[in-house]
């Protein structure tokens, strides 16, 4: 089995687990670069070059796609998708789950329950947004962050109203959400691997810290789930279309609410917390999809059913 992790950084901790996963089953494992990566397309034909040299046909791969890079590394997993190699990721889920707005439109339609949500442009009027929002305390969450970075929570409508007026005069992309109060700066992040959940923790946010990412001073434990956290993270998780994902819930009085499903979840902090081999289930999730691993490295023709894959 020929594997290529599509990472910048083989050094991070879910790279190096996802190698030595691959690597005990006997595999080839190789780290790739995808900004190094360049593309060739001709007629009926299609090839992936790096560092000048052409990339034997891998058997699978597996997106680990930086968020600020979306465009580029969904360009480089759609081709290999186009040359029928498996992928744990779709590039199409990954744009997907990327977009905050699109992902919640998408949970919204298949009844997944979420914080209720407002978006609006600059010609919104503050007032109003907070209002449709269900008034103070409310969590502004700027579009294009991540790992907690661009999340404020405003406590009164005059904060919300001084900040939406900001961040509207600097033409900013915002969500609006309803804080959970209830949740005490508490979330669960379940990671779900072929449909099937393959473990969970509780994460904490540092004391006087509303945002439970790992990233910014939280802690995690083991957590069990209940049955309506399991039913909610894999119906999350299938609607976005997510073969390996982290589905990332917040506990509130009418039952668990999507925040996010994470395209690319990190494995460290899950890992470690509920002492198992994630990255092993990714490696079988693989296994199960990919039944005659014959990795060939002549030039593939395009398939007449893939084109505008």
């Amino acid at each position: 089995m020929r594997v290529y992790i599509l990472s910048r950084d083989p050094k991070l901790y879910s790279t190096k687990r996802l190698v030595q996963a691959g690597e005990q089953r006997g595999w080839e494992v190789r780290v790739i670069d995808y900004l190094k990566c360049s593309i060739e397309i001709m007629k009926g034909e299609l090839k992936i070059n790096y560092l000048g040299e052409e990339l034997p046909r891998p058997d699978a791969i597996i997106p680990r796609i930086g968020a600020s890079r979306t465009f580029y590394g969904t360009a480089m997993v759609r081709h290999f998708e186009m040359m029928d190699v498996f992928t744990v990721t779709g590039s199409l889920a990954i744009k997907r789950s990327r977009d905050k707005l699109r992902s919640l439109q998408i949970l919204s339609k298949n009844s997944i329950d979420m914080p209720k949500t407002v978006f609006a442009s600059n010609e919104s009027s503050a007032k109003d947004v907070i209002e449709l929002s269900g008034g103070a305390p409310l969590v502004l969450k700027i579009l294009e962050g991540t790992q907690g970075v661009g999340v404020v929570l405003v406590e009164s409508e005059k904060a919300a109203k001084s900040v939406l007026d900001a961040f509207y005069g600097m033409d900013v992309n915002l969500l609006v959400q309803e804080f959970i109060e209830e949740a005490n700066g508490a979330d669960i992040r379940v990671l779900v691997v072929g449909g099937e959940i393959v473990g969970a923790m509780k994460r904490q946010g540092a004391e006087g810290d509303f945002r439970s990412n790992l990233h910014q001073g939280g802690t995690a434990v083991a957590h069990t789930l209940s049955r309506k956290e399991k039913a909610t993270a894999l119906a999350a998780a299938k609607a976005m279309g997510l073969g390996v994902c982290g589905v990332d819930m917040i506990p509130s009085n009418r039952g668990p609410l999507v925040m996010e499903v994470n395209s690319s979840p990190g494995l460290e902090g899950i890992e470690t917390s509920t002492k198992l081999d994630i990255a092993g289930k990714i490696m079988d999730f693989i296994e199960r999809n990919v039944k005659d691993p014959h990795p060939k490295t002549k030039k593939r023709k395009i398939k007449k059913d893939n084109i505008g894959a």
